[in-house]
């Protein structure tokens, strides 16, 4: 029960003086009856919380950066009207800033035995679970004098999932793989692809396809078509540790990294590869295995969903361990880590021999654009100190990347927004030659 900005309006300027008791004194001072009746009739008449009903439905997952409604039905089973202000609670992370209080406060009037629907409207700002926490309730009396409040649970989840901002690489990807798959008039051939089909010599073929048998049938020269090989295995590894924390320009690495890897993955599986991934730190944080083409794409995009940076050292050891359970056979690992030479040098390379005797391994990395501004700044001396430490961190990471493809390991290193289609071009040349 609570006085109203209303009732205490009129009590300041005196038109209406309430009165006031306190214990240990003698009497009540400027005692007014008519506004004591009217305060206990619009108490009376205000409609209960407590017994309001709230339910929930509408949408239960979201990309970032898009909007999600979730309706609240709230029914009134009193025989008074429900004249009231509703506050539907969530994390601060569920609007963009400054929007929160017209997103989740609503008036509403109920007929005594009606229900009524009241939306909220979230913008996530963040990946992850958004969970509801309560409604609070503010229910006025006719004359808006008195309220009585209460809150109420009502549970929901909206699972925000990742952007899948590099989608729109897909198509262009897609045609490049339809060119070696055969299914154009540009054939290629690679070590270790599929026999296709024969077709006549065309100037510019490679020599070395030419089928001299097929040619001595016939009146003319006749070359082999190549396709590349299917139903191969590819591990998405994403290093969740203490790197992957690090933000670059408004999102950490680790974002990336899965936008990269969605792509990969999408494109893989329309090739007829099988893919997996696996999420490792010091321990096992996600696994995706066995899935069909049809259900890996929302498998790994609810998995990746709640997936976040840990503030630990990645073991590199026991990371190889796990991959090399995952992944029996030969198959393509793709390392999502960085190029930073610390974590290479004394994680990554001494356990890489491992991982290369019996897989192939391509390291994606994501490069911070801001370096590479800083490199190039010039005017003061602030300026010229920024641009030789950028230097000498390209150096570094050149070098790095050096040791790690002396090592046979295929590097992409590339910024956010470019790190997606260099992956997935790296991928379709390996397939191109042949190596997976």
């Amino acid at each position: 029960m609570a006085l109203t900005g209303r009732a205490a309006l009129l009590a300041a300027l005196g038109s209406l003086p309430v009165g006031i008791w306190e214990p240990g004194w003698t009497g009540i001072l400027a005692v007014n009856v008519p506004l004591a009746v009217a305060c206990a009739c619009d108490y009376a008449l205000a409609a209960p919380v407590r017994r309001l009903s709230l339910t929930r439905s509408g949408d239960t997952s979201v990309r970032l950066g898009d909007t999600a409604d979730v309706t609240l039905t709230i029914t009134n089973p009193s025989r008074r009207t429900l004249r009231a202000r509703l506050r539907d609670a969530w994390p601060p992370s569920s609007w963009q800033q400054g929007t929160e209080t017209t997103a989740s406060r609503h008036r509403l009037t109920i007929p005594p035995g009606e229900r009524r629907r009241v939306t909220t409207r979230l913008r996530p700002t963040r990946r992850g679970d958004r969970q509801a926490d309560r409604v609070t309730i503010r229910s006025y009396g006719p004359l808006g004098l008195f309220a009585r409040q209460g809150t109420h649970k009502a549970p929901w989840t909206v699972r925000v999932l990742p952007p899948f901002t590099s989608r729109k690489h897909l198509p262009s990807k897609l045609a490049r793989l339809r060119e070696l798959d055969g299914r154009t008039s540009v054939l290629t051939r690679g070590e270790g692809t599929e026999f296709d089909s024969l077709r006549e010599y065309v100037p510019g073929d490679d020599t070395r396809s030419i089928d001299w048998r097929a040619t001595a049938r016939q009146t003319a020269v006749a070359v082999r078509t190549w396709r590349p090989e299917r139903d191969r295995h590819i591990l998405l590894v994403l290093d969740t540790g203490r790197t992957s924390a690090g933000r670059v320009g408004d999102a950490p690495r680790l974002d990336a990294s899965m936008d990269a890897a969605l792509l990969l993955a999408a494109l893989a599986s329309r090739a007829g590869d099988r893919v997996d991934l696996l999420a490792y730190d010091r321990k096992i944080r996600a696994l995706v295995q066995g899935r069909t083409a049809g259900d890996l794409l929302p498998a790994l995009v609810s998995t990746m969903a709640t997936l976040e940076p840990e503030l630990v050292e990645t073991n590199a050891r026991a990371l190889a361990a796990t991959a090399l359970r995952t992944s029996p056979r030969r198959s393509l690992i793709v390392l999502f880590t960085t190029l930073d030479a610390t974590p290479i040098e004394e994680g990554l390379l001494p356990v890489l021999a491992q991982l290369t005797q019996r897989h192939t391994v391509l390291l994606a990395s994501v490069a911070d654009p801001h370096v590479s501004t800083m490199s190039k700044a010039r005017g003061d001396i602030d300026a010229v100190y920024e641009a030789a430490a950028a230097a000498q961190a390209q150096s570094e990471r050149h070098r790095t990347a050096e040791q790690l493809r002396r090592h046979g390991v295929t590097v992409v290193d590339a910024t956010p927004e470019d790190l997606a289609p260099a992956l997935a071009d790296a991928y379709l040349s390996l397939k191109a030659v042949g190596r997976l």
